[in-house]
């Protein structure tokens, strides 16, 4: 950061990312159910893996023709090796979790998906920790038993009702969760050697590419999607990744990646929220209190230690 970096400015950058996180969290929802948007207007439902390809397909189109006018075609450029590990990490790390997470929340809620994929930050620090990359401090044990104990409140395996949740959408979400917790494993290298927007640039290409190998756009043609849901994929596309990630970038510029991780906490706030007011969905007191539980791990697991600042910086998901 340089001398005129603004805090307060920074803190509004990422707690704006974190909103629009959190309504793409909400119109995810709506699409998959055929709840109403807002407006009153309602789609026939869209799968999740319609969803996860489209927003990752479009965010590559516009990403491509604005960064290369604007840094260069030339300096877009990797060397094989680097955008191979790129494309491992579309693959494995964004298309992965964002087909697992938007299928958490049609088979649970918003609460739910969010809330176990926001586990992530544990389970890259349990890694770090088996590989002897940092230390199993007092600290760090705390934070993982803080958002064990949220996790079990959250997926309702304790209370008189027993575990009632879907368990494909519970298991879905964990595996969003892990999925993010390769990316950013999987991505701290890179990133220490190319800015984020390059990286975002391939991670999404790949994982485009990904999706059409696997998805034919002839498949998705032959689903007969409305004009109304066509423009819905394109503006939630660039609501829940252009638009966020450049208030979130700007965030960066102002605070320490450390605080700005923090922040973004606020999403699963965001999040559960606005499914609350938009959609209806009603948490139960056990539940509450384990998103309590989970986002103070978080942010536990974030704080400075006394000797050293924690040594990996956990990248923000690509909700």
């Amino acid at each position: 950061m340089d001398k005129k970096s603004h805090p307060l400015r920074g803190y509004l950058y990422i707690a704006s990312a974190t909103f629009l996180w959190g309504v793409a969290a909400a119109l995810g929802r709506a699409a998959f159910t055929g709840h109403p948007l807002p407006g009153g207007q309602v789609l026939r439902p869209i799968d999740p893996l319609i969803l996860s390809q489209t927003r990752t397909t479009f965010s590559f189109l516009v990403f491509l023709p604005v960064l290369g006018l604007w840094r260069g075609w030339k300096r877009l450029r990797l060397p094989t090796a680097d955008a191979l590990q790129t494309l491992l990490i579309g693959v494995l790390g964004v298309a992965a979790s964002n087909y697992f997470y938007y299928l958490a929340i049609q088979r649970t809620n918003v609460a739910t998906a969010i809330i176990l994929q926001y586990t992530a930050p544990i389970w890259v620090l349990l890694y770090a920790v088996v590989r002897g990359i940092q230390r199993a401090t007092w600290q760090r044990i705390s934070a993982v038993t803080l958002a064990l104990a949220g996790i079990a409140l959250v997926i309702g395996i304790f209370g008189s009702s027993g575990f009632k949740l879907d368990r494909i959408g519970v298991i879905a979400a964990l595996l969003a969760a892990f999925s993010f917790a390769f990316y950013n494993i999987g991505g701290h290298s890179i990133l220490a050697r190319y800015d984020r927007w390059t990286v975002l640039l391939y991670t999404t290409g790949s994982a485009s590419l990904f999706w059409i190998v696997l998805n034919s756009p002839w498949k998705i043609a032959a689903a007969h999607y409305s004009a109304a849901q066509w423009l819905f994929l394109l503006l939630f596309s660039l609501l829940s990744v252009l638009a966020p990630f450049s208030f979130y970038f700007a965030g960066l510029q102002h605070l320490e990646p450390t605080r700005a991780v923090v922040v973004s906490c606020l999403e699963p706030v965001f999040s559960i929220v606005l499914a609350a007011i938009l959609l209806g969905e009603v948490l139960r007191p056990l539940q509450a209190l384990g998103i309590i539980l989970v986002l103070a791990a978080i942010v536990v697991v974030q704080m400075p230690e006394r000797q050293k600042v924690a040594e990996m910086t956990i990248i923000e998901p690509v909700d």
